[in-house]
């Protein structure tokens, strides 16, 4: 296994944090400092060491989290009254949330101690479909729509094109899905506000092949086999 992906698997960083470690020598392999993230690692005999600290390659665990609204997805903030470890056991902490939701936006979070699967899922080249479900105030017209599907102008750079389906309007309020394979900071909400709509509610409810179905909110539960052979098949991963 090539040192950059043994680090990552480890839970200890992520791919990109892993490679930067490696190229700054923080990286011992049998007690000599390798610089190379690329280097192949017998995981049977080699001894690696990150900043002194022996690194095993840890069981991968995966969970999934429908996080409520007024929670903040973070390990750990001192400002914040709620984060989504508190919806944990102790004993699952340890694990990284893969991207984020803000706090306003509730739905599909997933949390694991496999820095490569997050570092796919939360990187845009791998084009990872993350679907929500979305309530505006008045009646999403097509022209609007066709603006959003083709990309919408944020922080001087367009969005991607994505996909909007099942739109109803019901009582003054639009409904509908939105699936975008980009996860920049507060991305939808910043896109209809751009066209003057206000979001009323949020949630996410798929990311690539996997949905939230029946879980409660607040409520986790561990991915089957059969959502992490899928989800890592749209990753590329084996």
């Amino acid at each position: 296994m090539r040192l950059q992906i043994f680090l990552s698997h480890s839970g200890k960083c992520s791919r990109r944090r892993a490679l930067d470690l490696v190229k700054q020598g923080c990286v011992l392999v049998n007690n000599q400092m390798v610089c190379e993230p690329s280097f192949e690692v017998n995981l049977e005999k080699d001894k690696v060491y990150l900043e002194g600290i022996k690194i095993e390659v840890q069981d991968q665990e995966y969970v999934m989290l429908n996080k409520p609204r007024g929670v903040v997805t973070t390990k750990e903030d001192k400002h914040a009254k709620n984060t989504v470890m508190d919806l944990l056991p102790k004993s699952l902490r340890h694990l990284n949330p893969v991207g984020r939701l803000d706090k306003d936006t509730e739905g599909l979070l997933l949390l694991t101690n496999n820095g490569e699967f997050v570092f796919r899922l939360t990187h845009p080249k791998f084009n990872i479909n993350k679907t929500y479900f979305v309530k505006i105030k008045g009646q999403l017209n097509e022209k609007d729509k066709l603006s959003l599907t083709k990309g919408i102008l944020l922080e001087d750079r367009p969005t991607s094109p994505c996909k909007i389906r099942n739109v109803k309007l019901k009582n003054g309020i639009t409904e509908f899905e939105i699936i975008i394979h980009e996860g920049r900071k507060r991305q939808i909400r910043l896109m209809l506000a751009s066209l003057g709509y206000q979001v009323l509610y949020l949630k996410r409810t798929a990311l690539g092949p996997i949905s939230l179905k029946n879980l409660p909110v607040g409520n986790w539960r561990y991915l089957t086999e059969e959502e992490i052979s899928a989800l890592k098949s749209s990753m590329g991963l084996k």
